[in-house]
């Protein structure tokens, strides 16, 4: 597709063409890749009164982010994206703190283990511990805290989910993922219908950072892959996912499973949007809109 309806997308593509490497360039390494991500999100603007500080949940370094409408009591646990192998509370400090102000609730943003230095499942088990840390030492109340996250991130959430119903813990009062990679096999047909057209995430791409995080660990084990998992009994969902992402069959099928379980799900496909588009809230009144949708569906899940 050469032409968009949505005037905005087309000057968002152009910049992330820039930043592609050039024909025959390897691959930026690990490394690279996270710093570039850090300095995305350290570019990026805050909600304004917005305040962010160091903290430590259970072991496991993270950040607290506090818009100044945040209303007492209410609890978000952000899960931030970045393939298993890169992300962090700075690259996604802008969108958590828009999401929190959305939804006027103060989020934590766990920095939990990556691959490859982590395998799998490190990043669920940091994801439980911080959790658990927010019910039994910060205050949280389950039905009025979120956990929301973004394509890795996103699949965490869900595997988080998966686990607390295991482990007996109460569910939060909703989950709502974005652009989530729910499944490390790489199984649907969209990663081959949507190639030509995300500008952002190919198959390769995921293939390699499955194999970074998942070290010989099964991808079809629930804890990898959520949409695996039996998902009777989990909170209720609010799925938002772009039409041309390789990754949204991950969307459809997670959608489609939890139904099934008889979970209440709200599935969003948004015309002509990319990955994790949220994130170009500067560039982007679509990614303002979904913001703005996600913050009233959380701010009507937490109640008072």
């Amino acid at each position: 597709m050469s032409s968009w309806k949505d005037p905005e997308i087309a000057g968002v593509r152009a910049l992330l063409a820039s930043r592609q490497p050039a024909p025959g360039e390897p691959r930026p390494s690990i490394e690279a890749r996270r710093a570039a991500s850090d300095a995305f999100g350290e570019m990026g603007s805050l909600p304004p009164g917005c305040r962010h500080e160091p903290m430590i949940a259970a072991g496991v370094k993270g950040e607290r982010v506090i818009p100044a409408g945040a209303l007492e009591g209410r609890r978000m646990l952000y899960l931030h994206g970045g393939g298993y192998t890169g992300g962090s509370p700075r690259s996604h400090r802008p969108l958590a703190a828009r999401l929190a102000e959305a939804s006027r609730t103060s989020a934590i943003v766990a920095e939990y283990r990556l691959g490859p230095e982590h395998a799998c499942p490190a990043a669920l088990e940091d994801a439980i511990a911080v959790y658990r840390w927010m019910l039994e030492e910060d205050g949280a109340e389950p039905e009025r805290t979120m956990v929301a996250g973004d394509s890795a991130g996103g699949g965490l959430t869900l595997a988080l989910t998966l686990a607390l119903k295991d482990l007996g813990l109460p569910q939060p009062a909703g989950l709502f993922v974005i652009s989530p990679w729910a499944d490390l096999t790489q199984s649907h047909a969209s990663y081959h219908t949507k190639a030509a057209d995300d500008p952002m995430i190919t198959k390769q791409g995921l293939d390699d950072s499955a194999k970074a995080y998942l070290a010989g660990f099964n991808p079809r084990d629930p804890r990898a892959s959520p949409v695996f998992g039996d998902f009777e009994g989990v909170a209720p969902m609010l799925i938002q996912v772009g039409s041309e992402e390789a990754l949204l069959g991950d969307s459809l099928l997670l959608a489609e499973r939890a139904g099934h379980a008889r979970v209440e799900v709200r599935l969003e496909v948004w015309p002509e949007m990319i990955h994790v588009w949220h994130a170009f809230g500067g560039q982007l009144g679509a990614a303002r809109r979904a913001i703005k949708a996600a913050g009233q569906w959380m701010d009507a899940r937490m109640g008072g």
